[in-house]
């Protein structure tokens, strides 16, 4: 379990990181231009999460391989 934890850490840990740093960033450039429209921060957001999936999706597929793998080779071991 704790480790289960962890992995769902590590794989949710980078876009949720760089989705919280562009709307930062997009809070701050509507604050200076007083710019309050709810799609300027909606879009950037979607395309870096996205973005971030698509750069980062084998290593973190890898990832959540091998947790797999090791969660059905030590299945044995907890049954019995």
């Amino acid at each position: 379990t704790n480790e289960a934890l962890l992995i769902t850490i590590v794989v949710c840990g980078p876009p949720i990181i760089l989705s919280m740093i562009v709307g930062l960033s997009i809070s701050l450039f509507q604050a200076v231009t007083q710019l309050q429209e709810q799609t300027l921060t909606f879009v950037p957001k979607m395309v870096i999460i996205f973005g971030s999936l698509a750069a980062l999706g084998p290593w973190l597929g890898g990832v959540m391989l091998t947790f797999a793998e090791l969660c059905f080779e030590r299945f044995p071991e907890v049954v019995f």
